[in-house]
């Protein structure tokens, strides 16, 4: 057994129970990249929050779906395939590697819930660094990489080394408080008692379930509005390409977006952004998810020709949010899965190319909207080509999404359906 190997079994000696539980809890999650305790203090923020008060090293904490598909390999690179970013963590950083959204201060990491993948880093004292991570409709890691990643640890590491000097251009990066700090007590969650037992993969409460909470929080209480769903634009929609792999440098300004006519240039680093500094993608993502979506004006202030006021018009944080786990949850609920029809089976039906029909493949009679989706005539291996007599033309989250824009709890959606071979009408009205 080598030394670093010895070492690390005498550490699990010495923690006892403690190491025990997390050896429980990676096993029952069946978590296969989270055995590097050399580098990572495992689900336990606050044993890493005392570890970074002691050292005085900046903290990284890293927030995982662990049965979520998305984002596996970055994850896996990260957490123990990468030596690079595994040098880092260890040296430089008390790195934290969470599981749960279970017991998280709410009130401190906030972030968008819906990535698979999301890393923070902050002082000791709770002031925020930085946030790493992002994900759109391109897939999970599209805007993800391991030189992004690296470059943002070694920007927090300048912050830090200034600290706290830099101190009020970093208080923003902390939100304002939610109506609650512990997942469990958020009033939109449901099933809270499933989720208090320990913790497995089947009642892992996952961070999209932190948006899910919300979205049926709003239905409950009157105030449920389609802007809850724009959520942390990304910089390409003021008209910014920025460099993956810097996480700062523009690559791109797209002609005539507002970022042109605010005059901002490629090759340029952006800085700050509203006076908030900025250290990745997802830090602009932070700043820009909290102002309106109406007209409004964002300040980018970039590393050569200083502060730029760009103008974005009412309507500027719209974009495809079909990628996100909670957009499932969000009103009105179909609770039915619809896979697009095989290839093969298609052929048979010789639709016209611009259809992609649907097969109605599973209804969730447990759940209300379901339960109507069958009242009202839908039956599995039903096939659906049309909704309001227009051709369905998406995957199934295209077509969640589309009933989501267009649709609201009460209506009713008219759908064209094929079943063995016969056309038929059917009208679902939508409840909750």
């Amino acid at each position: 057994m080598s030394v670093r190997r010895i070492g690390i079994a005498w550490l699990c000696l010495m923690s006892g129970a403690a190491w025990a539980a997390d050896d429980a809890l990676r096993e029952r999650l069946r978590d296969v990249n989270g055995d590097r305790t050399d580098v990572w203090v495992y689900n336990d923020i606050q044993q890493g929050m005392a570890e970074a008060r002691r050292t005085g090293k900046p903290l990284f904490v890293t927030f995982r779906c662990v049965p979520c598909k998305d984002c596996a390999a970055f994850d896996a690179d990260v957490a123990n395939g990468n030596e690079r970013v595994m040098q880092v963590a260890r040296e430089k950083f008390v790195s934290v590697r969470q599981v749960e959204m279970k017991g998280v201060d709410l009130n401190l990491f906030q972030f968008d819930h819906d990535l698979n993948w999301a890393g923070m880093f902050l002082n000791a004292d709770g002031v925020i660094y930085a946030r790493y991570g992002t994900q759109s409709a391109e897939g999970p890691d599209a805007y993800n990489s391991i030189d992004g990643l690296l470059s943002t640890m070694h920007r927090v590491l300048e912050l830090h080394a200034n600290y706290p000097n830099n101190r009020a251009e970093l208080l923003g990066k902390r939100g304002p408080d939610r109506p609650a700090a512990s997942a469990l007590e958020l009033p939109g969650l449901r099933n809270p008692e499933k989720y208090a037992k320990q913790t497995e993969r089947s009642n892992c409460i996952h961070c999209h379930n932190i948006h899910d909470a919300e979205y049926q929080h709003a239905v409950d209480t009157g105030t449920w509005s389609i802007e809850l769903l724009w959520k942390y634009p990304l910089p390409d929609n003021l008209g910014l390409k920025i460099d993956r792999k810097s996480g700062v440098r523009i690559e791109q300004v797209v002609a005539g977006s507002a970022a042109a006519q605010a005059k901002l240039s490629a090759g340029e680093d952006v800085v700050r952004m509203n006076g908030q500094r900025i250290t990745s993608i997802a830090d602009m993502q932070w700043v820009l998810h909290h102002l309106p979506n109406t007209a409004t004006n964002v300040e980018v202030e970039t590393s050569v020709t200083g502060k730029h006021a760009v103008a974005l018009k009412a309507g500027w944080k719209e974009s495809d949010f079909s990628w996100r786990g909670s957009m499932w949850n969000a009103p009105p609920k179909l609770q039915v899965w619809m896979p697009p029809l095989p290839a093969e089976a298609r052929e048979k039906l010789n639709l016209p190319a611009n259809v992609t029909p649907l097969e109605v493949r599973w209804i969730n009679r447990e759940g209300a909207a379901g339960q109507q989706a069958f009242a009202d005539g839908l039956r599995e291996k039903d096939v659906v080509i049309a909704v309001a007599g227009q051709p369905v033309n998406g995957d199934t989250k295209q077509f969640n999404r589309h009933v989501k824009l267009h649709y609201k709890l009460g209506d009713v959606l008219p759908l064209t359906v094929l079943r063995d071979g016969e056309r038929k009408e059917i009208r679902i009205k939508l409840v909750d």
